[in-house]
């Protein structure tokens, strides 16, 4: 969307420490004034939430205090808040030309880790752009997948990276944390690519293994055993195509959901596969998904390997793969860590408390074994 080019206007002065709040040990305090343009309340109001909601959040995580009038805002903080504040807030205000309203889950979006930064670099582009500096083509910030019903902009660089690399290679491992994003966007890709007419199908694969439960018990065949543990990929293809269009093409099998062991014996042409949950695959089961790749095809294997669910000295096809596949050319790597959680902000703190408490107890591990090696 153009913008005027005296849509923002920014002054910093230094200053002591922010009334009613102790400067953090980001750098020197600084407060700065932001005016937000056009002047609509409407925006302003939408931009702040209900009962300055969005901007007491954005104090919280950011260490700072933000004051306002009309679309005028004050912003203290110790520098780099200070910096992250005022970027969100400039972003923030343009996303409300297109949305009624922010809600609490779309501002921590924005203020997940690697999406300040990407805001930050944004703003001195901008800042340099004003002052005549040449500014250097960000490719990252212009990634953007585009479906049917929504426009999907991957957040921080890891997601952004994730995004081309998917597009630009025909085999990609996308490995981490739940929530992440990783198995949303691979979908978000397939739509894109099948709606673009770059594939003529998709495949939603997923090994029939599951934590502690037994699927012997649940009812009907196979399929329809697996078929509760695909809902997450499904409720992303109704959000990106709508309900009565999956359902349609599934019914056309240009949508198939197939548990991995159907897989066996076929070969995977002019399609975009999915494999969910790849950390449960036996290392034969990898070897036998990968073989299925065909010509004009996309696979894109999501999986956590800190949550296997393989029985007792199995070993996993995710983990086995990340050795013997790293240096084959035209398959491509993107691991996510906790910063890149896109949940709630407690999702974040769990991931990384049960990363310490694992590694804690591999090292007592390790303790035990090396104090029974020498009292042999």
């Amino acid at each position: 969307m153009h913008e005027p080019a005296n849509a923002e206007q920014t002054d910093v002065t230094p200053t002591s420490e922010p009334e009613g709040r102790d400067a953090s040990a980001g750098g020197a305090t600084l407060s700065r004034r932001v005016v937000l343009e056009p002047n609509d309340s409407v925006r302003l109001s939408a931009l702040c939430g209900p009962y300055d909601e969005n901007l007491r959040h954005l104090e919280e995580r950011l260490g700072v205090h933000i004051r306002n009038r009309g679309n005028e805002f004050q912003v203290s903080g110790a520098g780099v808040g200070a910096d992250a504040a005022v970027a969100l807030l400039h972003q923030l205000y343009r996303e409300t030309a297109t949305r009624a309203t922010i809600e609490a889950d779309f501002v921590h979006l924005y203020l997940q880790e690697a999406g300040v930064e990407a805001l930050l670099a944004q703003s001195v582009g901008r800042a340099q752009a004003a002052e005549g500096v040449e500014e250097t083509r960000d490719e990252s910030s212009e990634v953007v997948i585009r479906t049917h019903k929504k426009t999907i902009k991957p957040r921080g660089g890891n997601q952004q990276s994730y995004t081309r690399m998917i597009r630009s290679h025909d085999i990609n491992f996308g490995i981490g944390p739940a929530g992440t994003g990783k198995t949303y966007l691979a979908v978000a890709c397939a739509v894109e690519a099948l709606e673009s007419q770059r594939v003529s199908r998709i495949l939603l694969v997923r090994p029939a293994v599951e934590a502690g439960e037994k699927l012997g018990f649940l009812p009907g065949d196979l399929a329809q055993k697996i078929d509760p543990y695909l809902r997450p990929l499904y409720d992303a293809l109704y959000e990106m195509m709508g309900v009565e269009r999956v359902t349609k093409f599934i019914e056309r099998n240009i949508i198939e959901v197939a548990p991995l062991a159907y897989m066996r014996g076929r070969t995977l042409n002019n399609a975009f596969i999915i494999l969910d949950e790849s950390q449960n695959t036996t290392v034969s089961q990898m070897k036998m998904f990968l073989t299925r790749i065909g010509f004009g095809s996309t696979a894109v294997i999501t999986g956590d390997i800190t949550q296997i669910d393989l029985p007792r000295g199995e070993r996993s096809g995710l983990v086995n793969v990340l050795h013997v596949l790293k240096a084959i050319k035209g398959i491509s790597f993107t691991h996510f860590s906790s910063k890149d959680v896109v949940r709630h902000p407690l999702v974040q703190r769990i991931v990384d408390a049960y990363a310490v408490a694992e590694a804690q107890a591999d090292a007592a591990q390790d303790k035990d074994r090396d104090f029974d090696r020498n009292a042999r």
